[in-house]
């Protein structure tokens, strides 16, 4: 005798026995999960459906029983389907077994019919009329869930109304024997709580409400069960239409709906949507009211609506996930289930989703055939995903920990949360919570538990329990299920760990069995899980406000939203690992890596649509062999990425740049064959096998037994054209500079900055190379940058040269001196043919590409680029500084820097040679001026080194001979009426040391050789002292004299302070601060100071006769301006470029002679000057 439930099984036994007044355990028994109370003397044994479900495993025909009755066939569970499909089947081997299935509202035609007609006898119930009346809440109330939830205040409505009639009728019908409960069917808990507040808010006066439904704790269900004095209002769910029967019900208010588990095989979530009841469901309420004396029920809603609705209550089989089902036939070897007989066949989308399921768990492979894993989940009696968890514990070695849990998941929830204390029992889960996983709330409660039951008597035991919100009977059954459990695992000798386990490794056995209930956040602060289903982390959860990155869940339920429920925290790579069977993969980018040797690419994984590893690197050899094979030839054969001391590749590299560096030479790109040709030449060569190096070195070592040569190139299959047009002379490898020459690099990268000649030069060679002779490039691009040279030409002077390459070869042709510059030899040629004005200044560089200029790298001594570009000038300008330490380190072994006061050291040389990087470094030493005496310094230039090595030999002249210095300073000192006119420029003592300086100066080093060694220094000063007396008499009186006219001129502009004057009075003044800079007695030439008096006259001569010519005066102001910038710009210039040039000198004295010729006209000038000659001397000054 089969029951639904346990409680049903036996209290069904204990009602049997007593009325065949016999015990328990003796001719009536009961087994239900974990109690066996059956002996061999029982005739009679009540047992659950699930029960007998295991039992045909040992005994497949039943042979134990003679009869078997199937009660309460009309709940329609999977266990009763199940049971009845079996039973269809074995009938035919059994025809002495006898079947008898009972139910209150079953389709008993329909089950008769199923069982080939079988006779159905029917039993009149016990039970009062009821009456039934329609108050239904509106003409066009709907189906639908929303519409239920809209509808929630006309509910409470429909219900305050219902009681309010359920007081009328009593007044006009009085039925003493009635009782006065009423039992009100609503869909859930939150709709009781509403209610119940809305009835002690606004219902009748003295009304005592209860709530009831599963998941409230036994002391709260027992109420409905005491005694009470006023009326009682019981809300309940559908779990007191057959599990509980309430006493003293006289009235049932039907609201219609329940909410039914209904699984979605497209969502993969276990719903609990509200829906209308079914008739069936509607008659079992009405019949609670009817148990002991005549009842009402009144349904809110229409009879025209309980006719439309299904006659019955559709089976669960229908409506949930059938991998237990399905696993179970596997099992039990009964067939595919499309083919068991069903009374109501699942729909096949169901069917395959169950399927899938155990195919997630490892339990049946593609075939749909049960595996060895799945034969192992079979063992426990448990759902396949607790059981695959399990399974997975054993390998991970925390099988301890999983069975506490694997239970837990089992059973109902051991924590309770009553309705009125809903807040005490929150802060009491706290305690137990652990903060990263709900399975470890499990392990904490079990542990604590156990505890506690050890440290108390058993009524202190239950009083905590009570005090900690725990249930004493979910925790019973719990513990119960976790024995069994445990003895499974006893039988198949599977060890438990007694190390503590860790973190990771629980819950990557808990992630086995729920592959489908991990989920991710997302971007709204919800989770996408899988298959794209959107959740939320139950608000009772440890995590609900943590919210990890990724989590699972141990069931995704759907009631007002989807839930996670039972969360834990997990990481991506767990379910990399775990779930790696069920991933999906897809591959994307494919590349070569050269370190490998091998094609790698990128994997994404993803499981039922979540993105696991968005980007995964994997070799790709055993994925597409062919697109390695591809990429192989490609990289590692035509574009040389692939190292390898095989001969044919050092063979094969340098043919190919030596026609890559043809290319780069020429500027073109026919020469050598493309890649995808030179591919061709490898494909037809390489045999399919070869995807990366590995396979490679094994093929070529085999196939170079017989062919040595199988992968050399040759020259001819690589070129296109003829490459013997392209000489050595036209294109050199390098540069010739002085004693050596410098390599060229061929770049040909049109825009890039390397384009064209690029040469690599160290810092200490930067002088070596000649501005001059860079110009000309090499011979190969000769005409084309004369050509664009002419094309750079501004358009009036442009015209002349129409065709430009006629006149660039004709150029070429004409032998120009390739030492000398290119410009200035063009602009002469071209002015030369067409007679017009064009100078070196007139082509605008700025208009050449690239590679008509040379790019010059310098490099310090540790390789490092110093500076790179284009602008020759300005690099040696740049690196003034960085030439200079270059140049000390190559010579701090043979150059000393030593202060000296007098000549104590070898020879200096004019030049100072060396070789580096195949070329001469040139540096020129001299004595420059440091502290109180002179060292020995090297120079970038002649220049910087002639001017440093005059000082440096005034100052060693002077420190020899102290006596002569003491001498001239007594002797030749100016009076003291013309040394107070110096005071303008200085003290007296700087007049005094500045005249003997001079006087040395004019002695020892004006228009005679440097000095260079120590003889020529001793004989020098020997020839010097002699002529050292004259020398400062000279002085002495130019000097004086240069000072009475500076103080004439001052002491003429600052009488006659008149503002039409100005302009002349500020260009005098600007003239003087320029004729006598600071130091002007040491720095200015002497034969420069000889034309000083003449200047001074002139000067005064200019600011006596200004009146009436002012305004030319001015002109001329102007124009001399405009010259003096002419100068000083190419003054700065060559100091910058350590240019000693003459020419520029000359110039600028020429000019002050200018002045006198314009201002003065009667003050002589050494030679003729002119406007005119200034500009025709200035083209003989150094660009």
């Amino acid at each position: 005798h089969t029951q639904p439930r346990r409680l049903a099984a036996r209290t069904v036994a204990q009602r049997i026995a007593d009325e065949l007044e016999t015990q328990i355990g003796d001719k009536v028994g009961y087994k239900i999960r974990f109690q066996d109370q059956v002996s061999e003397r029982s005739h009679i044994k009540l047992m659950t459906d699930g029960m007998l479900l295991a039992e045909i495993a040992q005994d497949r025909f039943l042979n134990h029983y003679d009869a078997i009755i199937i009660d309460e066939a009309h709940e329609r569970t999977l266990n009763i389907d199940f049971l009845l499909g079996f039973l269809k089947q074995l009938l035919p081997k059994r025809p002495d077994l006898k079947i008898i299935i009972t139910s209150a509202t079953i389709d008993h035609w329909r089950f008769s019919r199923y069982f080939n007609d079988a006779p159905v006898v029917e039993v009149s119930g016990r039970t009062y009329p009821v009456d039934i009346l329609y108050r239904p809440l509106n003409d066009d109330q709907t189906e639908s869930e929303d519409q239920v939830s809209d509808d929630e205040g006309k509910i409470e409505n429909g219900i305050l109304n219902a009681l309010e009639e359920i007081q009328k009728l009593e007044r006009a019908q009085p039925n003493p024997s009635r009782p006065g409960g009423v039992l009100v069917f609503l869909a859930g808990e939150r709709d009781i709580r509403q209610v119940a507040e809305r009835l002690r808010r606004q219902g009748p006066k003295h009304l005592e409400v209860l709530p009831l439904y599963s998941r409230l704790s036994n002391a709260e269900q027992n109420k409905v069960f005491q005694s009470h004095t006023s009326r009682r209002v019981v809300l309940a769910t559908n779990v007191a239409e057959t599990s509980i029967t309430v006493p003293n019900i006289g009235y049932v208010i039907d609201t219609g709906v329940a909410r039914i588990s209904r699984y979605s095989y497209r969502t993969k979530v276990q719903r609990l949507p509200i829906e209308p009841v079914s008739q069936a469901s509607a008659n079992q309420r009405a019949g609670r009211c009817g148990r002991v004396a005549e009842g009402i029920c009144i349904r809110l809603y229409s009879e025209e609506d309980f006719s439309n609705r299904p006659e019955y209550t559709e089976p669960e089989i229908l409506r949930t996930n059938l991998a237990s089902v399905i696993l179970q036939m596997q099992g039990l070897k009964l067939g595919e289930v499309s083919r068991f007989p069903f009374i109501d066949p699942p729909d096949q989308r169901l069917v395959n989703d169950g399927y899938r399921l155990l195919e997630e768990l490892g339990a049946v492979d593609k075939k749909r055939m049960i595996t060895p894993l799945g034969f192992d989940l079979l063992k426990f009696p448990v759902d396949p995903r607790i059981a695959r968890m399990l399974v997975a514990a054993r390998e991970q070695h925390c099988l301890q920990e999983m069975l506490i849990i694997a239970s837990g998941l089992s059973v109902q929830e051991p924590w309770q949360r009553p309705h009125d204390r809903q807040g005490a029992a929150d802060e009491a889960l706290k305690r137990f919570q652990h903060e990263e996983s709900d399975f470890l709330t499990f392990v904490k409660i079990w542990q604590t538990c156990e505890q506690q039951k050890t440290d108390l008597t058993n009524s202190r035991y239950r009083r905590w329990l009570l005090e900690n919100f725990l249930s004493y009977l979910r925790i019973r059954e719990w513990q119960d299920v976790y024995r069994q459990l445990k003895q499974v695992v006893h039988q198949l000798k599977w060890t438990e760990n007694s190390e503590p386990a860790r973190y990771e490794e629980l819950h990557r056995s808990i992630l086995s069995g729920l592959l489908s209930h991990v989920a991710v956040k997302d971007d709204q602060k919800g989770y996408t899980a899988a298959r794209n289903r959107l959740l939320s982390i139950f608000p009772g959860s440890a995590l609900s406000q943590k919210k990890p990155k990724w989590i699972m869940c141990a069931e995704i339920v759907e009631t007002h939203k989807v839930f996670g429920r039972t969360v834990a925290r997990i990481e991506s790579e767990w379910v990399e690992q775990v779930g790696e069977a069920q991933l999906k993969r897809t591959y994307f980018e494919p590349h070569w890596e050269k370190k490998q040797a091998c094609t790698v690419a990128y994997e994404q994984t993803s499981l039922f649509g979540l993105i696991v590893n968005p980007r995964k690197r994997v070799n790709y050899s055993n994925i597409d062999p062919q697109r390695c094979r591809e990429l192989f030839i490609q990289h590692a054969l035509v574009l040389h990425e692939y190292e390898t001391r095989a001969p044919y590749a050092r063979h094969n590299q340098q043919l190919i740049e030596e026609l890559e560096y043809l290319e780069q030479k020429s500027r073109r790109r026919d020469i050598l064959i493309d890649d995808l040709t030179l591919y061709g030449i490898f494909n037809a060569v390489v045999p399919a096998q070869v995807v990366n190096g590995k396979s490679f070195e094994s093929w070529r070592k085999q196939a170079e037994r017989n062919n040595p040569n199988i992968l050399f190139l040759q020259k001819e299959q690589l070129i296109k054209t003829d490459t013997d047009a392209i000489s050595q002379w036209e294109f050199p490898d390098q540069v010739q500079v002085e004693g050596g020459s410098i390599e060229i690099d061929y770049q040909f990268e049109p825009g890039k900055k390397q384009d064209g000649l690029n040469i690599v030069v160290p810092v200490t060679l930067i002088n070596q190379i000649e501005e001059e002779k860079l110009e000309w490039l090499v011979p190969g691009l000769e005409k084309e940058k004369c050509v664009a040279l002419i094309k750079s030409l501004p358009k009036t002077l442009r015209k002349h040269f129409v065709p430009a390459p006629d006149f660039a070869a004709a150029f070429l042709q004409s032998k120009p001196d390739r030492e000398r510059s290119l410009k200035v030899q063009l602009a002469n040629f071209l002015r030369d043919r067409k007679r017009v004005d064009i100078s070196e200044q007139s082509f605008d560089e700025s208009t050449l590409p690239l590679h008509l200029l040379a790019n010059l790298k310098v490099l310090n001594p540790q390789g490092k680029v110093l500076e790179e570009g284009r602008d020759i000038r300005q690099i040696k300008l740049s690196l003034q500084g960085e030439f200079q330490q270059s140049l000390k380190h190559l010579t701090q072994d043979s150059l000393n820097e030593s202060v000296y006061d007098h000549w104590a050291f070898d020879s200096i040389p004019e030049v100072y040679e060396m070789k580096q990087g195949g070329a001469l470094v040139k540096a020129y030493p001299a004595l420059a001026v440091k502290d109180e005496g002179v060292a020995l310094q090297l120079f970038d230039t002649p220049f910087a080194a002639q001017l440093a090595m005059e000082q440096g030999l005034l100052r060693l002249c002077i420190l020899a001979l102290p006596q002569q210095v003491r001498y001239l300073k007594k002797q030749h000192a100016l009076p003291e009426a013309v040394a107070i006119k110096y005071a303008p420029f200085g003290d007296r003592k700087s007049l005094t040391d500045g005249l003997v300086e001079m006087a040395f100066y004019r002695a020892f080093i004006a228009d005679q050789p440097l000095i260079r060694s120590e003889q020529e220094f001793q004989q020098r000063l020997q020839s010097g002292t002699a002529q050292l007396a004259s020398a400062a008499m000279e002085i002495q009186h130019l000097i004086a004299d240069i000072l009475e006219r500076h103080h004439e001129v001052m002491a003429a502009l600052g009488q006659d302070k008149s503002a039409a004057k100005k302009v002349t009075r500020e260009d005098i003044k600007l003239q003087l601060s320029r004729l006598f800079p600071q130091g002007w007695m040491r720095h200015i030439p002497f034969q420069a100071l000889l034309n000083y008096p003449r200047y001074l006259d002139a000067i005064l001569v200019r600011w006596q006769r200004l009146q009436g010519k002012i305004d030319r005066d001015q002109q001329l102001v102007d124009e001399l301006a405009l010259l003096w910038e002419q100068y000083q710009n190419r003054t700065h210039k060559h100091q910058k470029e350590g240019v000693l040039d003459q020419n520029l000198e000359q110039w600028r004295w020429a000019l002050e002679e200018y002045r006198v010729s314009l201002f003065a006209q009667g003050v002589k000038t050494p030679y003729p000057v002119s406007y005119k000659r200034l500009q025709k001397m200035w083209q003989n000054v150094a660009s």
